[in-house]
């Protein structure tokens, strides 16, 4: 066992070398960015340089060597923007410049400079949909100065039956209760889809459209690579406020977001036309100033038509994001799912996006617990192959290459806006999964050298931490890297795909280009399968790639007509 990620490199080279003369003819030509590893860093979570308990941009120049060892192409920083903090930099105060929790402009630079030193493309994430309270847009707009007076969604009250003031429309925010404030300055109310913190901005209004666009042009000039556009679906909002309908789905009240159906403040007409005026902006930016593609990446919970819109029309006659995040491996499946259940959710998205557009995997983010909470430590090496095996975009959160879970949390420690109440906590808040990394054993996790964190580190980090598993002769982290490298088999860049369910807990993928291929045979069940696989795995096979707790050697042969998996077990051929 102790063999196995140093005998991978060696199967990698039989296998590129057998095929290399017809598979040079048959790989796409890609973009940079289509086949790329793009790593999530939560930057105030991620190393404190300063000890001040806060991680911040000198502590990501600090471990950028992490990003080269573990082969990633790209990293996306959280918001690093100025803020007061209530929703953890997503309420942005000056769009302009760095808050200094995180640093300074120069801070900054020096990392874009770095990054790209070792090839290492950085992007932002841009906020769009909201500012924060503090912001002098706001403030501005709160006083009437003319020039702000429409940069927000403001409101007239209504009077109920009682004579009481109450808000224009039923509208409820993501964080609940309703999504309007009433200001006593400006006599009216204003939207806000998130907290109260974090007012709506108006996208009919010519001004803030070009100011926003200002914001995107600034920051290319700086030197970054792209954004992650946060919240685009609650982008524009439906003119005349008409309240929404019931969802009718059990189990929520009127305070909470589900409680309605969100046709007018969700996915409008609007939201995709200024998205597509953006990746113009973006691809006109490139074609002025050479260099690589400067690319955007947007958020978007919706259904898969809606998701699809965000790429840009099915022709490609107008393209939107270079990719929309595609979160239903971490919507539509959990912990009790079966294999055919994994299938229909990697197949919904594939015949789904149009052959023009690049597929993205998700696993995690800094809103969803962790992929090895959500579904267990054993499967973690599994559900990270199954990423790395299909094809597009690899995304990486923090902490998932290490098989890191969510961190311990009490409400009173807890920082989540969208969690303030005790009744709530254990169920909604965010914090589980935006603890420190844990880089290894020392005091803290290595995030920083004794201040308390802004959160807790997690109890778990003596075990669970990058150091060690760079030491282990086998670990979540080694395999991880595993997978960077083989990604790089033409098979997987531009190879056919084949997802299906050959029990009920085991899933195949299969990538197959001019007669090599590559299969992951992945036991996500509690016990051991036996499974046939002879009409998709040839009998001269190799075993590349096992999880942790295989007991199976890398170069071994299986047999795919009796093939006996152990729970949790999953297995990269090559034939």
């Amino acid at each position: 066992m102790q063999f196995k990620i140093l005998q991978l490199v060696f199967l990698f080279a039989i296998c590129s070398a057998a095929n290399a003369a017809t598979l040079n003819k048959q790989v796409r030509s890609l973009d940079w960015w289509q086949h790329a590893s793009f790593y999530q860093i939560y930057p105030r979570s991620f190393k404190d340089s300063n000890n001040d308990g806060i991680g911040d941009l000198q502590g990501i120049i600090e471990k950028l060597d992490h990003f080269t060892d573990a082969v990633v192409d790209a990293v996306w920083l959280s918001p690093i923007f100025k803020s007061p903090q209530v929703d953890q930099g997503y309420d942005i105060s000056d769009y302009r410049d760095v808050d200094p929790d995180y640093g300074t402009m120069d801070d900054l630079k020096e990392l874009i400079q770095k990054a790209h030193a070792k090839k290492i493309k950085v992007i932002l994430d841009f906020v769009p949909n909201h500012t924060s309270d503090k912001h002098q847009w706001f403030i501005d707009s709160v006083n009437g100065v003319e020039e702000y007076r429409d940069y927000y969604v403001w409101a007239n009250a209504k009077v109920d039956d009682d004579g009481n003031r109450v808000p224009p429309n039923n509208w409820i925010s993501n964080f609940k209760n309703s999504a309007w404030t009433w200001s006593e300055e400006r006599q009216q109310y204003y939207l806000h889809q998130f907290a109260p913190a974090q007012p709506d901005l108006n996208y009919r209004n010519p001004k803030v459209v070009q100011a926003m666009k200002d914001v995107l042009t600034f920051w290319l000039d700086q030197g970054v690579d792209g954004f992650r556009v946060d919240a685009i679906p609650h982008l524009v909002e439906n003119e005349e406020l008409l309240d929404e309908p019931k969802s009718n789905i059990p189990g929520y009240n009127d305070t909470d977001y589900e409680y309605l159906d969100h046709i007018y403040t969700k996915d409008l007409p609007e939201t995709f036309d200024m998205v597509y005026q953006w990746r113009q902006l973006l691809d006109d930016y490139t074609n002025k100033n050479g260099g690589d593609s400067r690319i955007f990446m947007t958020e978007a919970y919706s259904d898969i038509n809606h998701t699809m819109l965000y790429y840009g029309s099915a022709d490609g006659s107008q393209l939107g994001a270079h990719f929309t995040f595609n979160f239903y491996l971490i919507t539509d499946i959990n912990i009790n799912s079966t294999a055919q259940d994994i299938a229909n959710t990697v197949n919904k998205w594939l015949d789904a996006i149009p052959e023009i557009y690049t597929s993205n995997w998700v696993l995690g983010n800094h809103d969803k617990h962790r992929v090895a909470t959500r579904f267990g430590v054993a499967n973690a090496d599994g559900f990270n192959m199954l990423k790395s095996l299909l094809p597009g975009v690899a995304v990486t959160y923090n902490g998932e290459e290490i098989g890191q879970e969510n961190g311990e949390v009490s409400y009173e420690e807890g920082q989540d806006p969208s969690a303030r109440d005790p009744a709530i906590f254990d169920k909604v808040s965010r914090d589980f999964e935006r603890t420190p990394y844990q880089w290894d054993d020392s005091t803290n996790a290595g995030f920083n050298t004794g201040a308390k964190p802004w959160l807790p580190v997690s109890e778990k980090y003596v075990e669970t931490n990058l150091k060690k598993e760079k030491a282990d002769p086998v670990s979540h982290f080694k395999v991880y890297k595993a997978l960077a490298q083989l990604r790089a088999n033409p098979t997987l860049i531009s190879g056919d795909v084949t997802v299906k369910a050959v029990d009920e807990y085991t899933v195949l993928i299969k990538r197959s280009l001019n007669g090599s291929s590559l299969a992951l045979v992945f036991n996500v069940g509690n016990d051991t399968a036996t499974v046939d696989i002879a009409e998709d795995v040839s009998k001269s096979n190799k075993i590349v790639l096992t999880n942790v707790d295989s007991s199976r050697d890398t170069g071994s042969t299986v047999d795919p007509s009796n093939l006996k998996l152990e729970a949790h077990e999953a297995l990269i051929l090559s034939f």
